[in-house]
């Protein structure tokens, strides 16, 4: 499993075994690809810096640090072989203290609005990957709200305290992207576990970073045109 792992196309090819390990259940490009979408929505209309950059940190702490951590202990999948249970209970728990920290610290601000948000989205966290409830939420469905849809609109709330048409609209993008994101990253894992066609694995290879690239450049030039 750990030559496996460590042989995805999102692990880093240089430095220590446990670097490229530590790098790789971040899942990156998935991570920034969830970061993004938090940003179009406070992209979306008015918008300062600072609170884009606190949405940014508060989704990679949660989504990206915390979600992957918690997947990593769900027992399926996983572990990735270099932290114990106890390590990752530890690491996913302070990073999930501190995006708390920001969404409250905003929500109590004079953006309320991220409160049902946040609450929707821890919800999902520990439902989807700890497979709580039998496994009942583990599935592409949740993974569209929770890393599509509510991004978006987290992004647009902490920066208006409202939901915008706009966001909306980029909110059911994120949706269909992240659907893509989903049923392929399912059948590329599927082709891999069962060593089938290589060539059919790089075909589900290329889509996945197709999709999770594009929306990563995307939101680069997004930025660059809204902030210029």
């Amino acid at each position: 499993m750990q030559k496996d792992r460590l042989s995805e196309w999102f692990v880093p090819k240089f430095g220590s075994r446990n670097f490229k390990l530590g790098i790789g259940i971040l899942f990156l490009p998935y991570t920034g690809m969830v970061v993004s979408f938090a940003a179009w929505g406070s992209l979306a209309g008015y918008f300062t810096i600072e609170r884009l950059v606190a949405i940014c940190i508060l989704y990679f702490l949660a989504l990206g640090v915390t979600a992957h951590c918690l997947d990593a202990l769900s027992g399926r999948t996983k572990p990735w072989g270099f932290l114990s249970k106890k390590k990752l209970w530890i690491i996913s728990m302070a990073s999930l203290g501190g995006a708390l920290y920001i969404g409250f610290h905003y929500a109590f601000l004079d953006s309320p609005l991220l409160i049902p948000i946040g609450i929707a989205e821890t919800f999902f966290l520990f439902a989807y990957n700890l497979e709580l409830f039998g496994g009942k939420f583990h599935n592409s469905t949740s993974f569209v709200i929770s890393w599509g849809i509510l991004p978006v609109l987290a992004g647009s709330a902490i920066q208006t305290n409202s939901i915008s048409m706009e966001s909306l609209v980029l909110a059911g993008v994120a949706a269909i992207l992240s659907y893509v994101l989903i049923k392929s990253s399912k059948m590329y894992k599927e082709l891999r576990r069962k060593s089938a066609d290589h060539a059919l694995i790089y075909k589900k290879e290329v889509v996945l970073k197709l999709v999770s690239l594009g929306v990563i450049i995307g939101t680069i030039f997004f930025f660059m045109i809204r902030h210029l």
